[in-house]
Order: C-alpha cells, then structure tokens, then sequence
C-alpha cells in the first residue's frame, strides 16, 4: 500500500506542478511584485511541507499515526487531493493571463469575479489546502497534518497580502465582491 501511496501522489503531485510552470508562462506582465522576502518566506514553507511529506521524518512524533493505514483513507485522500487540483487548474485557467504565482498588480489587471471565483475569492488557494488536506489524510501521521497546517499558514499570509493590493487597485469593486464571495471556503471565510 505504501508503495502505491507514494508513487500515485508523487505523479499526481509532479503532473500538477509541471502544468503549472508551463501555464506560467504566458501572462501579463507585472506592474507590482511582491516583495522577495515573503515570496522566500512562502517557497521555505512549502518546501518545509512537501519535505514532511515526502521523505521519512526524523522524529517520532512526526510518525505519530492520527488514524489508521487502510484503503479507506487512501483513496478519499486521493479523491480530495484530485478534486483539489481540479479546482486550482479551472481557476487557473479561468484567470487567463492575469495569473502569477506571486502576489502582482499585472498591466491591464482585470477583476475576475465569474466561474470558481463567484464561488471563492481564492480558489487557487482553496484547492491547493484541499489537494494538502487530502494527501494528508492519505498519510494519516502528525507529520502530513503539520504540512496541512505550514500550506495554511503560507497561503494565508499571501492571501492578506493580495486582499490588500485588489482592494488599493479595484476599490469599491473589490469591496462588494469581498462582501458577497467568501475568501478560501464558499459561503463562510
């Protein structure tokens, strides 16, 4: 089971990834880019995550198993991690040439407020915890929710820095789309 486990995540995992670097490279440019440190700051927190969930932890407590190892956890891991990227990709390719992997203002920037983004603000970033939540229950050790917990913590950081920048760009726009459409979970935060 853990040989499947790994390698079906890792591919699922890589693919994504992957498509992400290519979709990353027709866009508008920049007009504002956030600051080096907090992009840093996010690339160590995620790399810290997919370290914990990829290699053997050193610490027993990491290999804590919060539930058991079965088919059952697995596969409805592998189904919201799934899901979860599904989701990024539609809202990826919904954003068009808006997207950037950074917190930018983009020449031209547009407001997009239709397809998955009626439904959240940040469903990139909705989809990235709930593909995280999912490998995580597919782990089912301290480790994997402690990866769970440094994605959340990064996404929430880059989030109150976007949030900021679409309400100095956008305005009053901004502020009634903010008012009707959660931020990361539909119809509540």
């Amino acid at each position: 089971m853990r040989l499947i486990y790994h390698n079906l995540f890792t591919v699922l995992w890589i693919a994504f990834f992957v498509y992400w670097q290519i979709m990353a490279i027709r866009v508008k440019p920049t007009q504002r880019l956030e600051p080096i440190a907090s992009r840093v700051l996010r690339v160590l927190m995620f790399g810290a995550a997919i370290a914990l969930l990829s290699f053997p932890p050193p610490g027993a407590w990491l290999r804590l198993r919060l539930w058991p190892q079965g088919a059952v956890p697995f596969w409805a891991g592998f189904a919201i991690t799934f899901g979860g990227l599904l989701v990024c990709v539609w809202a990826r390719v919904h954003l068009g040439r808006n997207w950037s992997r950074s917190v930018t203002i983009k020449r031209d920037h547009e407001l997009i407020v239709t397809g998955p983004y009626a439904m959240v603000r940040h469903p990139i970033y909705t989809g990235i915890l709930t593909g995280f939540l999912g490998t995580s229950l597919a782990v089912g050790e301290a480790r994997a929710l402690l990866a769970f917990i440094l994605v959340a913590i990064a996404l929430w950081i880059k989030l109150r820095l976007e949030e900021k920048w679409m309400r100095a760009q956008f305005g009053a726009k901004y502020e009634a789309y903010s008012n009707r459409v959660a931020a990361v979970v539909p119809w509540t935060l």
